[in-house]
């Protein structure tokens, strides 16, 4: 297995307010790029929400191989958004990329 870590972004279509963010956050905290080298030394955050309402996901994701870990991130992503309360019309998702693979692991 590889650490890899992923980049999910996305478009907010009603506002994030503090609770749903803390929510969200709860809910990525277990696949936060911190935990890796690369996500350390890069000063990751898990999430990073941009003017208009796009965002972007980060999360270390633990798989066999890049197709793998790109799906896995956007379960994680999708499962956390709708943990907050977000619908999948209400914060669709892009396609995932690879930001990095920590060679560390």
């Amino acid at each position: 297995m590889t650490a890899y870590v992923i980049t999910v972004p996305g478009t907010l279509l009603r506002t994030l307010d503090a609770d749903s963010r803390a929510a969200l956050l709860r809910g990525l905290r277990p696949a936060d790029p911190q935990h890796t080298a690369l996500g350390e030394a890069e000063d990751l955050d898990m999430l990073t929400v941009h003017e208009g309402g796009t965002f972007s996901i980060r999360l270390e994701i633990e798989a066999d191989n890049k197709r793998a870990a790109e799906t896995e991130a956007k379960r994680v992503a999708g499962a956390a958004l709708t943990q907050a309360g977000f619908s999948v019309d209400e914060a669709p998702l892009g396609p995932a990329f690879v930001t990095g693979i920590d060679s560390e692991y």
